[in-house]
């Protein structure tokens, strides 16, 4: 196993960032969003991980006063099933807590029962349902949220 880094996201990893997004999502972000995300966004901090080779994931924060929602958390498909999905989602989570966040909330697709089995590990528990939620597919999102 190779050393493993979790850090800020630079706009220097957009290129790897949007092969990661167009092998995880059938809507990806645009390299734009992120931009914009990275440069405008004043409440928004991006992670990423990877090792020696290349970055193979990232995860989106907002912290808006006490509230922190994550935004989007991808690992590339090849390696996923490694547990670097609960190690990003872990350090984002303490870096919520660390910005002074008292709750998290997130969306997740119902389909996407992986992603819910990690976020329960968490202690993230449903909270409601957003109708149509996904463009793609006007799948139904999965409310969580949990006191940090």
């Amino acid at each position: 196993m190779s050393n493993v880094f979790i850090r800020p996201m630079e706009l220097d990893d957009l290129d790897q960032i949007m092969e990661i997004e167009h092998a995880s999502f059938t809507s990806p972000w645009s390299k734009d969003s992120f931009q914009l995300e990275l440069t405008e966004n004043r409440f928004a901090t991006y992670y990423v991980i990877g090792d020696e080779q290349k970055i193979f994931g990232y995860c989106g924060l907002w912290v808006i006063v006490d509230e922190a929602q994550i935004t989007n958390i991808a690992i590339l498909p090849e390696y996923r099933g490694n547990k670097y999905g609960e190690q990003l989602f872990s350090y984002v989570l303490q870096q919520a807590k660390e910005k002074g966040a008292e709750k998290l909330t997130l969306e997740v697709r119902v389909s996407n029962i992986v992603a819910q089995k990690l976020y329960r590990k968490y202690g993230l528990v449903p909270v409601g349902i957003r109708k149509n939620y996904y463009v793609d597919n006007q799948e139904d999102a999965l409310l969580m949220w949990v006191k940090l």
